[in-house]
């Protein structure tokens, strides 16, 4: 197969590049490159795939040197031509796109960066697969989308209409364009809410890379809701495996769906959701606790209120996951936060 994965630089598009150039499929990485957090990340993520800064050039594509199953090409979701010259051109059999702006918070202070990126990115994507007959969209959505639910665990099948943030409301967008396609055009599709994912080399703007960075430098850390607060946090292996597993899967129309009590996780369109959670949440306190533990040093709490945007808790339900592809995320809080910060303290010595 020949895939194309959408924001190849960042930190899910990383892994899931590093898990698939192992295989036989053809890869091809794309990514704008933007400066949203330290581009030393983006071009570290970058070089391990053997694409190298001095070779970048925008909407050229470049041959990794160090694995010929992969190439990359600069471009922004937003460059429609050249997004669609490309899709004519590479006649891609899946997609997987994972190119979006990031971040609850900033969604506040920056909105049009997620209409552009996300909205109307994430509508090209769509047109490019409709014009080239792609045999599978897998798409990036969000926990985020669940907002105001109080329900736990959340599930695919719940009600999304209450989200709380402009980022949750662009990946409920994207869910809701997703299936107007798969309805319209036969695209299979497959949206992936991801819960809290985390791991080496991670987003910086993510509470983890500054909790670590913070408690190492003696600096005070931001806990918010005053620590009252439980995150579904899952490790980027299993993200990456879930993801793995899915491209292999496209969904196919329900035939037991009825319009009289309409399921929002499936469809009578190829057009199916998933959560990819670790299905065991994790009190924020508790996770800091493991930091500290790791790090054999006390972290100077600043307690905070609940953030606009934020939500206290989140959990996933991942019954579907484990039903349709044997898969459920496993590990553990200890395990994965050991390897982060083992990751870090080596990425940044080297700074």
């Amino acid at each position: 197969m020949k895939i194309l994965i959408t924001g190849s630089a960042g930190f899910i598009g990383y892994h899931l590049i590093k898990k698939l150039i192992k295989t036989n499929n053809v890869i091809i990485g794309l990514d704008n490159i933007n400066d949203y957090y330290d581009l030393r990340v983006k071009y570290g993520r970058l070089d391990y795939c053997g694409i190298r800064i001095q070779n970048i050039k925008h909407n050229v594509l470049i041959e990794s040197d160090k694995h010929e199953n992969y190439h990359f090409i600069k471009l922004d979701l937003t460059d429609q031509k050249n997004l669609y010259q490309l899709f004519k051109k590479q006649k891609f059999d899946v997609v997987v796109n994972l190119a979006a702006q990031a971040g609850v918070r900033y969604s506040i202070t920056n909105p049009d960066a997620y209409l552009q990126s996300n909205i109307i990115g994430f509508y090209y994507i769509l047109e490019a697969c409709r014009q080239n007959k792609i045999k599978h969209l897998i798409y990036a959505s969000s926990s985020s989308v669940y907002g105001w639910n109080e329900k736990m665990p959340f599930s695919t099948s719940d009600n999304v209409d209450h989200p709380i943030s402009l980022y949750a409301a662009s990946k409920k967008s994207n869910e809701l364009l997703a299936h107007s396609y798969s309805a319209l055009y036969n695209i299979p599709s497959t949206g992936l809410r991801f819960f809290t994912v985390y791991g080496p080399w991670g987003r910086p703007d993510m509470a983890l890379f500054s909790f670590v960075k913070n408690i190492i430098e003696g600096k005070p850390i931001d806990v918010y809701n005053h620590g009252n607060m439980m995150r579904d946090f899952t490790y980027i292996d299993d993200i990456i495996e879930g993801i793995k597993r899915v491209i292999s899967i496209p969904p196919k129309g329900n035939e037991k769906w009825s319009g009289e009590n309409p399921d929002p996780s499936s469809s009578k369109a190829p057009y199916k959701l998933y959560n990819i959670g670790n299905n065991s949440p994790v009190r924020l306190l508790d996770f800091i606790e493991a930091i500290e533990n790791k790090l054999n040093k006390k972290a100077v709490k600043n307690m905070m209120p609940l953030q606009s945007g934020d939500v206290p808790a989140s959990h996933a339900d991942v019954a579907d996951l484990i039903k349709d592809i044997n898969y459920k995320p496993n590990t553990s809080i200890n395990e994965g936060i050991e390897k982060f910060i083992d990751w870090y303290l080596k990425f940044y010595e080297k700074k």
